[in-house]
């Protein structure tokens, strides 16, 4: 048994022996009624022994109840030390009632030779067999003392008795005993496994209550009458409440309306709610339903049918995921700088309105582009130009109404739709105010900026467009109104449509002609003020469309700009004039423009000097035609890449000089060879003397910093006159000594004297006299 208890854990053992001192009152009662018992056989007998024996049992019992008594009161146990030595003290006095009630029988049955003392032993070791195993289960050392004690005096008795009968009578009380020590492990173990299963269901329930109470969602469980069973603390702080405790035996229903008296929630939300909800729980399908409360919380309940007729719903605050699916959403349809939709918004926000209402009704729509903005960015930083753009953004908010609405296109693009427009004077109208309502300055981190915009406008029935078709009928529009001056609107017309689609098979074209080196170059001679014989010439592009026949380069060139190919048809121009220069007479150079773009890079370098290699060309004989456009982009680079080319041997010019923004910087800084003037100089020369004296005072200004003149667009003899008496630039060039020739024409009329040299020798003969 010491072996048996030592295997039983503390945690068990310890409520064991708290067993032992639980019951005083049947103890006491069981006391009383054996001491009366003495006192009676006493009373019929007369014997003086039995006094003896009741005193020492009330003196035993006084002092087990006592012992009891301190123990119960006492804490529990806190180890299994100090359990067995209360279970010690149990064995001590519970070993001296039984051996008084052992005394007692023994006496009674073997020296008192009286039939009702022989009765009363018996009935004492009965009635108190009986308690053995209730009252000391837990101490099974106990429970075999107490068998021994008043079993075997009493077996003795009979067997001292002599008698066959008495003998037998003695003997059979060792099953007796046996099957009292077999009941008392019974309860034992029958206890001990109970402990156990509550110990082990004492601990799943801790369990279960850390993981429901530890719960990110709220949770309560609903019996078959939908009052709540079972609820986690975090249902009772979702619900306002202090504990779980006070969420049990409530309905959805009384849930739902605390949340509508305390205004919460709406009454007909409440309903859908809780009908969602019952519904889920009644079909056993799991259904997820979002409440929005009006303090800005949102919760989303979820409801499935559990086991055994329970229903189970879980709820939990998805106010910051609500709160970021809102966010994101704004950011997928609304521009995060002005606030107002974004193109693709703004799209599927026309595309349903032109879905309803009355197809037969007018619509428009237009595009504001702000005009020079780039030139914002560059000069006064992106930060700036956001504020230009958020300025311009809260002017338009203003004529936001239900049959107008705005878009931030990308960039400095606008978009903006009306419905329901009356007619075409209507949509003016309102287009007229918004451009008045732009105008004006505004104050950007400290800069006044003027507002200056261009748009683009389309008016169609419904019906009959869709808004893609809508949008690039504005752009054609927009881009009409940007080539007029900018600063204003124009109306789609069908011939812009037909102008675009021209305007886009050119750009096929053109590309394709660049690809199969479709394009040709002629040559325009400059010729030499002196001798009036060719001294170089300019390298020009054209391009002869097949269906449409020569197309002029102020239409394919801007082409090729905007479709970024402008450098390859440099690339092409530079070699073939290097390669046709190569076979002309050594006096002739040839001059080739290269554009903004070729200055961006590099390579413009090694063009340069493959074109050379490649041909033959001596170096001194190309000259390279810069605009102040290069210069403008990026004037340290470009100057790097002019003295590299330089270093190369080539000839470098400064081409169209005085118009635009043109510096006398650039004659002191850049490692120039030529200055080539514009023609603009020669418009009114003959007419305006300021005209002439200018162009005088820029041969003079650029001839003592070792610089040749040309002077572009000569038309006229008169011209030609002026020029050769006044001004005497170097070399000139223009359409008084023809249109552009071939590369063999160039080499027919490198001998050939025009004969203005006659009447020029002339003029200045008569001049000197």
């Amino acid at each position: 048994m010491n072996r048996r208890r030592n295997e039983i854990p503390v945690d068990v053992y310890i409520p064991f022996v708290e067993t032992l001192f639980r019951d005083g009152l049947t103890l006491s009662i069981g006391l009383i009624a054996q001491t009366l018992l003495i006192v009676l056989v006493y009373w019929k007998t007369g014997d003086p022994a039995y006094i003896l024996l009741a005193t020492g049992m009330v003196l035993v019992g006084a002092a087990r109840l006592h012992n009891i008594r301190k123990y119960r009161r006492a804490a529990p146990p806190v180890d299994r030390e100090e359990a067995r030595r209360r279970e010690n003290d149990y064995i001590l006095y519970g070993s001296l009632h039984g051996f008084m009630l052992g005394t007692f029988c023994f006496f009674g049955i073997y020296f008192a030779h009286d039939n009702f003392a022989e009765i009363a032993a018996v009935c004492v070791t009965l009635a108190s067999a009986t308690s053995i195993a209730g009252r000391n289960y837990g101490s099974p050392r106990m429970v075999m003392i107490f068998i021994l004690s008043m079993t075997w005096p009493i077996s003795l008795g009979f067997i001292l008795r002599g008698d066959i009968y008495h003998v037998i009578l003695g003997l059979l009380s060792a099953p007796f005993l046996f099957a009292i020590k077999r009941f008392a492990d019974m309860v034992r173990e029958v206890l001990f496994a109970a402990l156990s299963e509550q110990k082990k269901a004492n601990n799943l329930a801790q369990r279960f209550n850390r993981a429901l109470n530890t719960m990110s969602h709220g949770l309560v469980m609903l019996g078959p009458d939908g009052r709540v069973l079972v609820a986690n603390a975090e249902a009772a702080h979702l619900m306002s409440l202090k504990s779980p405790d006070a969420l049990l035996g409530r309905t959805i229903h009384s849930l739902l309306k605390r949340s509508v008296a305390g205004g919460m929630l709406a009454a007909k939300e409440s309903r859908y709610v809780e009908g969602q909800l019952t519904r889920a729980l009644r079909e056993g399908r799991n259904r997820k339903v979002l409440v929005s409360f009006s303090n800005g919380q949102h919760y989303e309940f979820s409801a499935r049918e559990g086991s055994q007729d329970l229903g189970v719903i879980t709820f939990e605050d998805v106010t910051q995921r609500v709160e970021a699916e809102e966010k994101i959403r704004f950011m997928a349809r609304y521009d995060n700088l002005t606030g107002l939709p974004n193109r693709a918004y703004f799209h599927e926000t026309v595309c349903e309105f032109m879905a309803v209402g009355d197809p037969e009704r007018l619509c428009g729509l237009a595009v504001l582009d702000l005009d020079d903005f780039k030139s914002v960015n560059d000069t006064l930083g992106h930060p700036v130009g956001d504020g230009l753009i958020y300025a311009v953004a809260e002017k338009l908010t203003d004529i936001v109404s239900e049959n107008v609405k705005i878009s931030r296109f990308g960039g400095d693009e606008f978009m903006i739709y009306f419905d329901n427009v009356e007619d075409e004077s209507h949509l003016a109208g309102m287009l007229d105010r918004i451009f008045a309502c732009l105008q004006g300055d505004v104050d950007v981190a400290g800069h006044a900026l003027r507002i200056q915009a261009s748009g683009g406008a389309v008016l169609s029935r419904v019906k009959e467009t869709d808004v893609d078709a809508m949008i690039v009928k504005a752009d054609l529009a927009l881009y009409k109104a940007k080539e007029l001056g900018k600063n204003g609107w124009r109306l789609f017309e069908s011939a812009m449509d037909a102008a675009f689609r021209t305007k886009q098979l050119l750009k096929v074209d053109l590309r394709s002609a660049v690809e199969s080196k479709g394009l040709r170059v002629v040559f325009q001679p400059i010729v030499a003020m002196e001798t009036m014989r060719i001294a170089s010439c300019e390298a020009l592009c054209r391009w002869d469309h097949p269906d449409l026949g020569p197309i002029s380069p102020g239409v394919f060139i801007p082409l090729a700009e905007e479709m970024g190919i402008i450098s390859e048809i440099s690339t092409f121009v530079l070699q073939a004039a290097c390669e046709q220069c190569a076979g002309w007479p050594e006096q002739i150079t040839v001059s080739v423009n290269l554009s903004a773009k070729d200055f961006r890079h590099y390579d413009v370098v090694s063009k340069v000097r493959d074109a050379l290699t490649l041909s033959g060309l001596a170096a001194h004989r190309l000259e390279i035609e810069v605009t102040e456009t290069a210069l403008l982009d990026d004037k340290s680079l470009t100057r790097q890449y002019i003295e590299e080319i330089k270093q190369l041997g080539v000839r470098i010019a400064l081409d169209d000089f005085g118009t635009g923004y043109s510096s006398l910087s650039y004659l002191h800084k850049l490692p120039l060879d030529k200055i080539k003037i514009d023609r603009s100089f020669l418009i009114d020369m003959a007419q305006n003397s300021r005209s002439l004296e200018l162009l005088k005072g820029i041969v003079n200004l650029s001839r003592p910093l070792g610089l040749s003149i040309t002077v572009e667009g000569v038309e006229t003899f008169e011209q030609l006159k002026i020029l050769a008496l006044q001004v005497k630039p170097d070399l000139v060039q223009g359409f008084l000594f023809g249109s552009a020739l071939t590369a063999s024409g160039i080499e027919t009329m490198s001998s050939t004297v025009w004969p203005f040299a006659k009447d020029i020798k002339a003029a200045e003969r008569a001049l000197s006299t």
